[in-house]
């Protein structure tokens, strides 16, 4: 008796397999606002920044080097500093320079001292053929009741020291001007000396880079490794390497694919969520859509159209450089049916979908409108509130059976 229970029990288990439905999931067709949409990723930049530069710096210092700069994210004020680059090499330059310039004063004075004493030494020839011209003028003049070769040898003799006497003065004034040249010359030296001093001084303090503005820290890329500036890298003068943008005016850069560009018009309003913050939704509009197209990227032949999407009010979250998804409102549609895209099927005749009945689900061919990311809009071959498959419930049967057959 208890074993033919067991069987019997056994019977109606397997019974209840072969005949156990395999569950298709369903939805509903809703009539409703339907919403056209571009979809894109963008990355957050500020309306207004400003950027900062590695100094002007004169070839003979060397390159640039990093030798710290403050973090990415940080906040700073005005006059904070932000990048210190290496002065070792300019320091030296100005070791040398104040060495330079010390022995170059020191010949300076030097000169004026062998001047003067050049001088000194004229002027006392000066005075000596001074004495000898009053010698001779005297002679000359009491040469009167001599004879006549006499009288004239004293009139040479007074000649001659006179003629001495004039070139002795001429020396004198031709040696000065000699001299305040040479002294000229030296002192356009020092002053060149101290101009490159004060050059380098002046470059010390410009390796000291300060905020001027309020903001926070946003990096450049490096061109050469393609990452952030860090310590040790080596900017070129006048190279941009930091960005303080200004956070109260926020805008999303994206690149919308040639096929939907059409669709994108100026003033057209735009949902914002940043990845970051998936939870938080803000508003903008198309503020400009480029008129040529370029390249997605190196690697790719898709072309796209940069577009700029201004954000609405200030929020402390919206941060420059933030990946953001932006949802572009191209049309809205007012009452009318639409269902999920995984409803629809296609073959070569038509469109379609799986209509539930009271018998099962039977094929319904439809006709379609505009599509979104998720939902298509429906023009004719169903009613609001049927009932479709979400996928093909033949298919997921034959799967089943096939599953069946393996075991």
């Amino acid at each position: 008796m208890n074993r033919q229970l067991i069987i019997l029990i056994l019977l109606i288990i397997c019974s209840c397999r072969e005949n156990k439905k395999p569950v298709v999931q369903v939805t509903q067709v809703r009539m409703g606002t339907f919403t056209e949409e571009v979809i894109e990723q963008g990355t957050l930049s500020a309306v207004n920044s400003i950027a900062v530069a590695a100094p002007p710096m004169s070839f003979m210092y060397g390159s640039l080097k990093i030798n710290k700069i403050v973090d990415e994210g940080t906040e700073v004020e005005k006059g904070d500093t932000i990048v210190v680059f290496d002065p070792s090499e300019i320091k030296r330059s100005i070791v040398q320079a104040e060495q330079q310039l010390e022995i170059a004063r020191a010949e300076y004075e030097k000169l004026k001292s062998i001047q003067q004493s050049e001088i000194d030494d004229l002027e006392a020839d000066l005075e000596i053929a001074l004495i000898s011209q009053e010698i001779a003028k005297i002679n000359f003049e009491t040469s009167a009741y001599e004879p006549e070769a006499t009288k004239k040898e004293i009139q040479l003799r007074h000649e001659s020291a006179t003629i001495a006497l004039n070139r002795a003065k001429e020396q004198i004034e031709n040696k000065r001007v000699i001299h305040r040249e040479d002294l000229l010359q030296k002192s356009l030296s020092i002053r060149q000396l101290e101009k490159s001093l004060a050059t380098a001084v002046a470059s010390v303090n410009r390796l000291y880079v300060v905020s001027p503005a309020r903001g926070i820290i946003i990096k450049r890329n490096n061109w050469t490794s393609g990452q952030k500036w860090a310590v040790g890298d080596q900017p070129f003068s006048g190279s941009d390497i930091i960005d303080l943008p200004d956070l109260s005016e926020m805008r999303a850069l994206v690149k919308i694919n040639e096929v939907d560009v059409a669709r994108v018009f100026l003033g057209q309003r735009v949902e914002i969520r940043p990845d970051a913050y998936s939870d938080s939704i803000y508003t903008g509009t198309v503020e400009s859509v480029a008129y040529l197209a370029q390249l997605k990227d190196a690697r790719s032949k898709i072309m796209v159209f940069p577009t700029q999407i201004r954000i609405d009010g200030q929020n402390s979250k919206l941060l420059p450089g933030l990946t953001v998804s932006c949802r572009i409102i191209v049309n809205e549609l007012s009452d009318v049916l639409y269902v999920p895209v995984e409803a629809l099927f296609r073959d070569e005749l038509s469109e379609y979908v799986w209509l539930k009945d009271r018998s099962g689900f039977r094929r319904a061919d439809v006709k379609t409108g505009a599509v979104n990311t998720n939902y298509c809009v429906i023009t004719g071959g169903l009613s609001a509130n049927d009932i479709i498959a979400l996928s093909d419930p033949f298919a997921v049967v034959d799967e089943n059976n096939e599953k069946r057959k393996e075991k």
